[in-house]
């Protein structure tokens, strides 16, 4: 069964770091692109980082590059998503995705699994 689970979420003060985890088990994680989307309340979910098979590659939306970093660890089936400088403007809840295509990276209607998310709030 096919299981991602995200952890790490919570309430911290504009300007903290947060360091969120994915769990995954079910599938061979290394032959997947993995990232992070996010929703915040009345707007779409929305691409926020991604990585490539190996590691060696990774994706940032524009708001996020320099403060976010996404990394994972196929030996322990974690993908984590480091989180500095945090913005009120990051709340949202954060979920976890996985990827077998190779299609354009950023585009939600690629992802084969998702997690049922982590809520990240940020106050100002």
């Amino acid at each position: 069964q096919v299981q991602l689970v995200e952890f790490g979420g919570r309430l911290v003060q504009a300007g903290g770091s947060l360091r969120l985890s994915c769990a995954v088990s079910g599938f061979t994680m290394d032959k997947y692109r993995m990232a992070w989307f996010r929703q915040a309340p009345g707007r779409e979910r929305e691409f926020v980082a991604g990585i490539n098979w190996s590691g060696s590659l990774t994706y940032y939306r524009t708001s996020v590059k320099g403060r976010f970093t996404i990394s994972r660890d196929d030996a322990k089936n974690l993908v984590y998503l480091q989180m500095n400088s945090l913005k009120p403007a990051d709340t949202a809840v954060y979920y976890c995705a996985a990827t077998s295509g190779f299609a354009y990276i950023k585009n939600m209607g690629e992802y084969n699994f998702w997690g049922l998310g982590t809520q990240v709030t940020v106050s100002s």
